[in-house]
This record gives C-alpha cells, sequence and structure tokens, in this order.
C-alpha cells in the first residue's frame, strides 16, 4: 500500500472537514461525578427547530486543495469507494424526524432531528429530547416516503427514546448494532443524521475519547441529576437536527447514538458526543417491552472524583473510591448503613472502593456497573473504608425515583 498518500490524503481530509463545519448547539463542560449530579449549565443536546432548517448558511468556505492530495492511482481512491458504499448502504436506514407539538389548541412544527431503523418491524430509534415535545411524529425515509409514528417509550436518564411506524419502505432494513468491545480511540467513524435539517447529510472523524459522562434530561427532587456512563466522545462534526442519527464505524455498524457536543458559543469545536452502544442494547428493549427503564439506585450523592485537596479535606488515607458525601433518607444506602460525610467539615464518610469485589476507582466505575450490570432488586456487596477500616456493607438496590 502506498500509506504515506493515504496518510496525507486523511490529514486532508479531516482539515477540510474541520473548515467546513458550521453553527451548532452546545454543551459545555462536563461535570456530572454523582449518582444524583449537578449537572452542566452549557450542556445542550443538538436537536434542531423547525426555524433551524431554513437558516442554513448556503456559502461554503474558501479552501485551499494541498498539492499533496494523492491522483486516482492511489490507495485513497479505495477508502473513497469504501465510504461511498457505506453511505448508499446505510443511509436508507437513517430517518429524519419531524415533530408536532401543540400549543394553544393548535399544532405546529417544534423541533426536528434524526433516528435509525432498529428493527424490521417499524421501530427507530432517537435521542429522548428530539420527541419529549411532541405530540405526533412524521418520519421521512431516505426515499422520500413518509410515515407516521408512534411513540412507544422514552428515557430522559440515557435520552434514548423509541418510535414505531406500521411498515418500512422497500429495501430498508434495520442497522446491525456493534459491539462495544471493538469500540476504541482512534478508530474511524461517521455520523449520518438530518444537520440543519439537511437530511443525510455525512461526517467523518475518529472516536478521540471514550468513559465520558453526560447528566440526564430531568433534574431529581433535590435539583440535582443522574449521569450517563461510558459516553463516546467524537470529534466527526455533528450539528443541530443530529440528535439521535447513528455514530457507527467503518462496517456500517452502530456504536452509538449521536447526542450533543461541548461548545461555548454553540459552534461545532470538535467535540461531540453519543450514547454508547452497550446502553442502546440495555435501554430499548426495556423501553419497546415497558415503555420505560428501571435504573438501580442507591440513594447517596458521591465526591466521585478524589483530588489531592479533597483527601486532605476529607482526611482520606487513599484518592481511589466513591466518597459518600450525602444519603438520602428512606433509600436504600439508608436502610443499609452507608455513612455520610459530616456536614460542617465534610470528614467522616464512607469511602466505596469495590462494588460486588470489583474496585471502584472512581464514581465513573460504580455508575458504570449500576447502568449496565446491575438489576432492581438485586443485592450488592459494596467494600467500604470507614473509620481507617474496611468492612462489606450489604444493599439491596432500589429503583430510581
Amino acid at each position: 500500500m502506498k500509506g504515506k498518500h493515504v496518510y496525507r490524503w486523511l490529514i486532508s481530509l479531516v482539515v477540510l472537514l474541520f473548515l467546513s463545519t458550521t453553527a451548532c448547539v452546545s454543551i459545555g463542560s462536563l461535570a456530572g461525578q454523582t449518582q444524583e449530579d449537578t449537572g452542566s449549565e452549557n450542556l445542550v443536546p443538538v436537536a434542531a427547530t423547525i426555524e433551524d432548517e431554513v437558516a442554513v448558511e448556503t456559502t461554503a468556505p474558501t479552501v485551499t486543495i494541498s498539492p499533496q492530495l494523492p491522483g486516482p492511482d492511489t490507495d485513497a481512491e479505495g477508502l473513497q469507494e469504501a465510504l461511498m458504499r457505506l453511505y448508499r448502504t446505510v443511509n436508507p436506514s437513517v430517518v429524519y424526524i419531524r415533530v408536532t407539538s401543540t400549543g394553544g389548541g393548535l399544532p405546529f412544527s417544534g423541533s426536528s432531528g434524526s433516528g435509525f431503523v432498529y428493527s424490521s418491524d417499524g421501530t427507530i430509534v432517537t435521542n429522548d429530547h428530539v420527541v419529549e415535545a411532541g405530540s405526533s411524529y412524521e418520519i421521512v425515509f431516505a426515499g422520500g416516503e413518509r410515515r407516521r409514528a408512534e411513540l412507544i417509550g422514552a428515557d430522559p436518564d440515557a435520552d434514548l427514546a423509541v418510535l414505531k411506524v406500521d411498515s418500512l419502505p422497500d429495501g430498508v432494513t434495520p442497522l446491525p448494532l456493534a459491539d462495544m468491545e471493538s469500540v476504541a480511540v482512534g478508530q474511524f467513524v461517521i455520523a449520518i443524521g438530518s444537520r440543519f435539517g439537511e437530511k443525510g447529510s455525512m461526517s467523518l472523524g475518529i472516536i478521540s475519547g471514550l468513559g465520558r459522562s453526560l447528566p440526564s434530561q430531568r433534574a431529581t427532587a433535590t435539583g440535582t441529576t443522574y449521569s450517563l456512563p461510558q459516553v463516546i466522545q467524537t470529534d466527526a462534526p455533528i450539528n443541530p437536527g443530529n440528535s439521535g442519527g447513528p455514530l457507527l464505524n467503518l462496517a456500517g455498524e452502530v456504536i452509538g447514538v449521536n447526542a450533543a457536543i461541548a461548545s461555548a458559543s454553540g459552534t461545532n469545536s470538535g467535540v461531540g458526543f453519543a450514547i454508547p452502544v452497550d446502553v442502546v442494547k440495555r435501554v430499548v428493549p426495556s423501553l419497546i417491552e415497558d415503555g420505560e427503564v428501571a435504573y438501580p439506585y442507591i440513594g447517596v450523592t458521591f465526591d466521585g472524583e478524589i483530588t489531592l485537596d479533597d483527601q486532605e479535606t476529607y482526611g482520606l488515607s487513599q484518592i481511589h473510591g466513591a466518597y459518600v458525601l450525602l444519603v438520602s433518607p428512606g433509600s436504600p444506602a439508608a436502610g443499609a448503613g452507608l455513612v455520610a460525610a459530616n456536614a460542617e467539615t465534610g470528614r467522616g464518610g464512607d469511602l466505596v472502593i469495590a462494588i460486588d469485589d470489583r474496585p471502584i476507582r472512581d464514581f465513573s466505575d460504580l455508575n458504570t456497573y449500576l447502568v449496565l450490570e446491575a438489576e432492581v432488586g438485586q443485592t450488592v456487596q459494596l467494600t467500604v473504608v470507614r473509620g481507617g477500616e474496611t468492612v462489606t456493607v450489604p444493599l439491596t438496590l432500589g429503583a430510581r425515583p
């Protein structure tokens, strides 16, 4: 292979992608280290309003093409053909979702987003924030066919929702789901969706980070939020209207559902986030079966990332673990006897260092186990450092209130 030419071609392509990136909705900082997190003020999903669809800047920036771009006799042509073939295969299964809301007794178009075909019975996956304000939903397929859809279930904690149409157009098939274990930083990915209402838009990038977290779309009674673990970070350009569309590997398998970007200005800054496929596999079947998802619940506010300053403040012997700041009255944690930190000194709280013998480095590890592996009603064994001693605390998980 002429690796040097391919490398130059890919670098030039990535530069072109960034130069052509336009406005996006922002996510801001990523807090989210507690089971009931404080959330992120600038965290904004990437659904588009209908007004966004007609406000698209059509003037492309001037770009100087590098003379080092390879000609058709290089392997870059093969990669280009592979991307074109992938798009032709995948795009028919990616849909545009037009959401109609009712206000003042009159229907009006409120927002739009993307989705993808999940199963051959007409089930479609999208984001919760795409459908949350809707009263009716119109699905537009790549070939122009349109269907009315029914909302089957939605989950604001995972920002996922399931719609269903009576039938799929001829030739439209479900997208395959990837194995999350095959997902790695540096892997090429593509996003397909309706950026600014422009249906079937494709962008290319890489996975730039794993193990991120996103706050829930809803607040708890205390004003804090839950967080979703193992979120994928990508530099593939995503913008308003991309919400709910698939993030795919080069085999055309779904590795995530595009949800949001991080930006203070509302423009794409190369930091996008997708709900991981493992969450899709866990949440979507529950939404189809029950219309909702029951998550395991402990009832604790943690300091989930302990700094050296925190260690000194709390008087801890180690920094690895999830430190108990508050225990909710009547919660499973209260029933199990977990000890919260002193409200005045910040000391004396339990430090959770393992769950069912799995080490806990920080809150993310604990939250990952709860969201992806544990079940409501399951009794888990928490390994806790308390008063300088290590003790085991059995705790029966409840359901999130």
